[in-house]
């Protein structure tokens, strides 16, 4: 998630600049980000399977009594509840962003 976020604040810098390195027009940057966009979602629909995955084996892990395995199974279900946090962030602030754009052009 934070590769995306620098990649997309870099090509934004680069691109979308007063002196860009490689010029892009409007159009082109907005595709780009809503490719970048999908990417994201695909990202966070696969973190919500794992989520739900090791959740349920947190939970068989838990009913064997094994402090070393559940400390191990509880790792993976906050690793996958950090990344969907960084995600849902990201795809938030934009959509944000999105919004606030479209008002001052209703203006």
């Amino acid at each position: 998630m934070f590769i995306y976020a620098f990649a997309h604040a870099l090509c934004r810098f680069v691109f979308m600049s007063e002196n860009p390195g490689l010029s892009v027009d409007k159009k082109t940057w907005n595709k780009w980000s809503f490719y970048l966009n999908v990417v994201i979602f695909i990202i966070i629909a696969v973190f919500i399977y794992l989520l739900i995955f090791d959740a349920f084996n947190a939970g068989n892990v838990f009913t064997r009594n094994d402090p070393t395995l559940l400390t191990n199974a509880w790792i993976a279900v906050v690793r996958d509840v950090a990344f969907l946090t960084v995600g849902l962030v990201i795809l938030f602030v934009q959509m944000f962003n999105y919004y606030r754009q479209l008002s001052r052009r209703s203006w």
